[in-house]
């Protein structure tokens, strides 16, 4: 089917299967449409809204019927804020797209034929799940279709999330589902004592004003960490806001603060200043305990880190004898976890905070068979490292969404560790790499588990044994 123009309206579409970036897959004659803000099975009228090489986006003008697969959306901010792209499908019907996804995966990049894939394994909780959150400020609130037709002006100030796709447009957040209290009294207090006091937000165009970001952390024993950013070094209201939040929340764990003039708002190269409480927060897993610090990775969604780090144990089949590697290990949480059933533990990352945080973690643990590196992965596998180390015998890999390093691969390839569990929330690197490993691996089995409701993402753990 041509398409004359991106405004050409398409009628009466049947739309398929949920894909990634919370859209839908259809098609118009020979032409492929991804479509946003549509379910499977809902009929609608599409409007094209860009063309690509070989497909086309579009989104609905009319719905003629709707899916039984829909359900009705519990937040007020779902379809403006982006967060939760699936909210609008059944659980049940997100899960099975889950599951799709990492076996499509599988086998288109990963070149596998029928590889096995497991039963995904369905979250404990569907809200308020999320022990992190990061929150924009901005003097350009994204506007409804409503207010830009009103004559009078509005408030543009806010702090929420970015609009998908604006950089400098971000949503204002009255209430959000992903992570408990006090994550929603904190933000929505701190917006209006700024407001009250006309405290300036940051202009995400300009690189200007004070008020920047909010990260909020919690754990599941009741701890709670808040960072604020801010644009500009002014010890005054820098003072006055800090003072704010720990008179205002006694209960706060760790209050911190950074000072940011940069044009991101990525801050692990900047000095975090503590202001009140502790400089870490403690999170329980599994027995265990955990600190964390502003600049630590650890898993967002605990009760499901819990699910992830069991499955992890059953696949490496550890018998007590044999050294593991933990490639890209945050702040220790799988090496510390799996170091009782192992001989050694050998865990590396690149942040030097985060591999400081393992050792930390390993000591209040009582846990004394680790060792942790702090570099690139793909710098420091060579053979002085594993002449140093040893040799594993099985590796666990969780490397960021990017995937694995081609450097990383070549040295899995060379030194064979007999098994390799590889953690992943792409299942695209996923099955690039395992595609890659395949020359010396089979897949065994792959593991999909929702660590995050009401979205496309999906963790996927799959089993790598070396050929006989």
């Amino acid at each position: 089917m041509a398409i004359r123009s991106v405004k050409e309206i398409l009628a009466r579409v049947v739309i398929g299967d949920m894909v990634e970036q919370g859209r839908c897959i259809a098609r118009a004659g020979d032409l492929v449409l991804f479509v946003s803000q549509v379910a499977p099975g809902d009929v609608a009228d599409l409007k094209i809204v860009s063309k690509k090489k070989g497909y086309a986006e579009a989104i609905p003008v009319y719905i003629h019927s709707t899916s039984h697969k829909r359900v009705q959306p519990f937040c007020q901010h779902f379809g403006v804020c982006g967060g939760c792209q699936w909210q609008h499908v059944s659980y049940t019907e997100q899960l099975a797209a889950k599951e799709r996804l990492v076996l499509e995966k599988l086998v288109h990049i990963g070149r596998l034929r029928n590889p096995h894939v497991a039963p995904i394994l369905a979250a404990e909780h569907t809200v308020y799940y999320r022990n992190k959150l990061e929150f924009t400020f901005s003097t350009r609130r994204w506007l409804s279709e409503a207010e830009i037709k009103e004559p009078m002006q509005f408030d543009r100030s806010a702090l929420g999330f970015h609009r998908p796709g604006y950089f400098d447009k971000v949503v204002k957040v009255t209430h959000c589902y992903l992570q408990p209290e006090p994550s929603n009294t904190i933000r929505n207090t701190l917006a209006q004592f700024a407001q009250a006091h006309a405290l300036s937000f940051y202009d995400l165009r300009q690189h200007s004003g004070l008020l920047r970001n909010l990260i909020i952390r919690t754990t599941t024993t009741g701890e709670v960490m808040a960072i604020v950013q801010f644009g500009q070094a002014a010890a005054d209201d820098i003072e006055q806001v800090m003072h704010y939040l720990k008179t205002q929340f006694p209960q706060l764990t760790s209050l911190q603060y950074v000072v940011n003039t940069k044009k991101n708002e990525t801050f692990y190269d900047l000095p975090v200043h503590l202001y009140h409480g502790q400089a870490f927060i403690t999170e329980q897993l599994g027995g265990l305990q955990f600190r964390i610090g502003p600049r630590s990775f650890f898993q967002t969604n605990t009760v499901q880190a819990q699910v992830l780090y069991k499955k992890i144990w059953e696949l490496a089949c550890l018998q007590h004898d044999e050294i593991l590697y933990d490639l890209y290990t945050g702040v220790g949480s799988i090496a510390i976890f799996l170091a009782q059933y192992a001989k050694h533990v050998v865990g590396i990352d690149v942040t030097e905070a985060s591999i400081i945080d393992a050792q930390v973690n390993a000591r209040l643990n009582g846990v004394f068979n680790t060792t942790f590196v702090a570099g690139e992965v793909e710098q420091l596998l060579d053979a002085q490292f594993f002449s140093t180390h040893g040799k594993p015998h099985v590796v666990v890999t969780d490397p960021p969404r990017a995937g694995m390093h081609p450097q990383v691969i070549k040295q899995l390839l060379r030194i064979a560790p007999e098994r390799i569990i590889y953690v992943s929330c792409n299942p695209a690197t996923q099955a690039r790499d395992v595609a890659l490993l395949s020359e010396q691996y089979q897949l065994v089995t792959a593991q999909p588990i929702d660590m995050f409701p009401h979205t496309s993402h999906v963790e996927n753990v799959v089993l790598l044994t070396r050929n006989s």
